[in-house]
């Protein structure tokens, strides 16, 4: 069975040799463990992120983390939630359920999650434990097949399904009752991220079996960040094509993975939107920048411009989530009329009233 997200061995080993040396020093200083590591290293991109200004005030957004146990996968499933402050709830506010990037945790993203939650929505920043950031732990020789594991389909469809029972969680929880509202739901992901909102989104794969989905019907709509294509696949683009909610489509002109052997480009991210099959579904192209830019790094894509196309990002989604949650149709098309500075293109289909 193919893998919906597999990376050719041979690339995978360009990659670990490209790496290694970085993640020995890594291993070394943390002895074996990355948790501190990323945490500092979190802490530190967080702090930039409030330096620049693109960070709300503490009191604009509150945070709780949960330890949850799927025990029917005997997988663990940490989150991050960032909600809208108790003073500001008048009724229920919706759900964004957030999916990171190979490598990544739930600390990832924050300058999206705060600024949603500022501007009343809960951000649910889900942690995938066989692609997050332990990944980075452990013996350097042994990455190869810790990232074989973390490309293959078996995690490809545990990440899809920790999306699922965390927000199976969050709506069970009583706390939430009143606060959460289970009937305005979106996903949102950056790069294998987005490639998971696809999959909850309605992603349809082939198998001898027959089609396989894992569509989660809560969800409304998605935002797609630097999603690759579905590697693996003998025709990747009709992966997306039953896709029916709205999705907008994030990328920049420079997003590319590039290793020794492998590049999946812009053009992929084009090729991703293209095939969609969303009725309602718009792209949001940037100029330059890079893969890692829509990370809370601030260096990636240039500093200058940086924190300009995280700001822009911010914008642009919450003008998405108004339109589908609230039907303001044309928002989002009228406020990227106001990056035009920043933005190599914008489309969206049908075409939005002005």
């Amino acid at each position: 069975m193919h893998s919906p997200l597999a990376i050719n061995r041979s690339i995978r080993l360009l990659l670990i040799a490209a790496c290694v040396s970085l993640l020995t020093a890594c291993a070394a200083t943390q002895d074996g463990r990355a948790n501190g590591f990323v945490e500092s290293w979190s802490a530190r991109n967080q702090a930039a992120l409030v330096e620049a200004k693109l960070m709300p005030q503490p009191a604009a957004y509150e945070i709780k983390y949960f330890q949850w146990v799927d025990r029917d996968r005997q997988r663990e499933v940490l989150v991050k939630l960032y909600l809208p402050p108790a003073a500001s709830r008048h009724e229920p506010v919706p759900l964004i359920a957030f999916s990171h990037g190979m490598g990544g945790s739930r600390e990832g993203y924050s300058y999206l999650g705060a600024n949603w939650a500022a501007r009343g929505y809960a951000s649910l920043h889900v942690q995938h434990a066989g692609s997050d950031s332990r990944l980075w732990s452990g013996n350097p020789l042994d990455m190869v097949s810790r990232l074989q594991s973390a490309a293959n389909e078996t995690e490809a469809v545990n990440r899809v399904r920790d999306l699922g029972f965390a927000l199976d969680s969050v709506l069970a929880d009583p706390q939430f009752a009143g606060v959460i509202d289970p009937a305005r739901i979106l996903a949102a992901g950056h790069s294998y991220g987005a490639n998971t909102a696809l999959l909850a989104a309605g992603a349809v794969f082939s198998r001898p079996q027959g089609n396989l989905t894992y569509r989660d019907s809560r969800i409304l709509g998605a935002v797609i960040i630097s999603a690759p294509p579905f590697h693996g696949e003998t025709d990747p683009e009709a992966v997306v094509r039953p896709i029916g909610i709205p999705t907008l489509h994030i990328t920049a002109t420079g997003d590319e993975i590039r290793i020794p052997g492998y590049l999946s480009d812009y053009q992929d991210r084009l090729r991703v939107f293209t095939a969609t099959g969303s009725p309602r579904k718009a792209l949001v192209a940037f100029r330059d920048g890079s893969h890692s830019m829509f990370t809370d790094r601030l260096g990636a894509g240039g500093r200058d411009l940086n924190p300009l196309v995280k700001a822009a990002t911010i914008d642009l989604t919450l003008a998405f989530f108004e339109e589908i949650l609230g039907g303001t149709n044309g928002l989002l098309a009228r406020r990227s009329a106001g990056y035009e500075n920043l933005l190599a293109r914008f489309e969206s289909e049908p075409r939005s009233v002005p």
